[in-house]
């Protein structure tokens, strides 16, 4: 069976529920769950029947616990999870509008996932790497290590993709997890340059680089696999060989919570180029899976709502070790 090293962080996550707009107040009711982009990811893996594990650092309180009993349920592999003693995992609010477009609050400074760079764990952790068909992270992973976690990161990817494994990145930017935007440019160029396959939207490129087009913006991006979305549900494709344009097919229901669309996606486009499928069938599994995760509040929708399980070709893979 293919697998997949998921990096990033996942943390406790208070959404405000529909309705709990306290009068008179500015508060309201919050549900807790737990969430993070590469998690998400990882669980939508796990339900299209991939082998992933997540690599991440956390603590030794209840909440903790409660991620990796909840991970172990979706079949995520928790193996690569460091835990320290005394840490906490970070802390997330979301607010939605009338729209269901989302904006967040973090409390993470002081998180355990900011440590994995620098543990004596790492070493290891890195080593595995060249175990798995793909490694997967995102920019905000990236924004949760210092200058020199990252670079340990993209040394042992560089050393990986040396025996075969991919790296897929994924560009989901968000400002506040960076020092600043020339910093971020910098270590997007890095990821761009070491990726196999690159992920990425006008909404998290166009924060970068304002006013680019998108060919100028896709033109800033080398590797050989690029999905570029655009603000409307369309996908341009760059691939080996040609390019497409691929368009989702229009919404029946109603959009209820954009969260974890960028991250469906990118679980369904994975899952397909695993099983064989070429990356314009890939990009309409991605567009199917976010059609269906954007009409459901959460991150993460009901086990039933999930589409039917399509057979792919199949594809030679390793075994993690």
């Amino acid at each position: 069976m293919a697998s997949v090293a998921c990096i990033g962080e996942c943390m406790v996550e208070l959404r405000q529920a529909q309705g709990g707009q306290s009068a008179g107040q500015g508060g309201g009711l919050f549900s807790r769950g737990f969430g993070g982009d590469t998690l998400n990811t990882a669980v939508y893996l796990a339900r299209l029947e991939v082998k992933v594990d997540y690599f991440t650092a956390l603590g030794d309180d209840g909440m903790s616990e409660e991620m990796i009993a909840a991970w172990n349920a979706e079949g995520v592999g928790t193996r690569r999870v460091v835990r320290l003693p005394g840490k906490l995992p970070g802390l997330y609010m979301i607010q939605l509008d009338a729209k269901g477009e989302r904006q967040f609050f973090h409390w993470r400074d002081s998180a355990a996932a900011r440590q994995l760079m620098s543990l004596p764990e790492t070493d290891e952790l890195l080593n595995s790497l060249m175990s798995y068909d793909i490694i997967y992270l995102s920019a905000i992973t990236l924004s949760i290590y210092d200058a020199a976690g990252r670079d340990r990161l993209f040394a042992a990817i560089k050393r990986a993709r040396l025996l075969g494994t991919r790296f897929v990145f994924d560009t989901n930017f968000r400002a506040r997890g960076w020092p600043d935007r020339d910093v971020a440019r910098e270590v997007f160029a890095t990821a761009f340059a070491a990726a196999d396959i690159v992920l990425t939207s006008t909404e998290d490129l166009l924060a970068l680089y304002p006013g680019e087009s998108p060919e100028q913006l896709m033109a800033r991006i080398p590797t050989p696999e690029l999905v570029f979305r655009l603000a409307e549900p369309v996908s341009l494709l760059r691939f080996p060989g040609g390019s497409s344009e691929v368009r989702a097919e229009p919404m029946t229901k109603p959009v209820v919570d954009t969260t974890a669309a960028g991250d469906s996606f990118a679980a369904a486009y994975i899952a397909a180029r695993l099983g064989g499928s070429d990356p314009v069938e890939a990009a309409q599994a991605g567009h199917r899976l976010a059609s269906l995760v954007i009409c459901y509040p959460g991150a993460i929708i009901p086990g039933y709502a999930m589409p039917p399980k399509k057979r792919h070709r199949a594809a030679a893979s390793r075994q993690a070790k």
